[in-house]
């Protein structure tokens, strides 16, 4: 997906995990996707670098789709599209 198309993505669940170190973004998309029916799309807020990194890396290991990341004002809006 495209920046713009990000940007305009409406996720059926948002995991807001700013202002928590790593692990801790990844520990609560773990703990949300549990609730996001197969097809939906979660939307992890995280102002941890790291996060970056470790929601696609996870997504790829859960056979997720991780649809792409956007910068936003001091924290990054990561999203996940739930496989199975």
């Amino acid at each position: 997906m495209t920046q713009e198309e990000l940007k305009e993505l409406k996720a059926d669940k948002v995991v807001d995990a700013r202002g928590m170190a790593c692990p801790g973004p990844l520990l609560e998309a773990k703990k949300a996707v549990t609730s996001v029916a197969v097809g939906a799309v979660m939307e992890v807020l995280s102002s941890d670098e790291g996060t970056n990194n470790d929601i696609p890396m996870w997504a790829k290991k859960m056979q997720y789709e991780f649809l792409g990341v956007v910068e936003d004002a001091g924290f990054w809006r990561l999203f996940v599209r739930k496989a199975k």
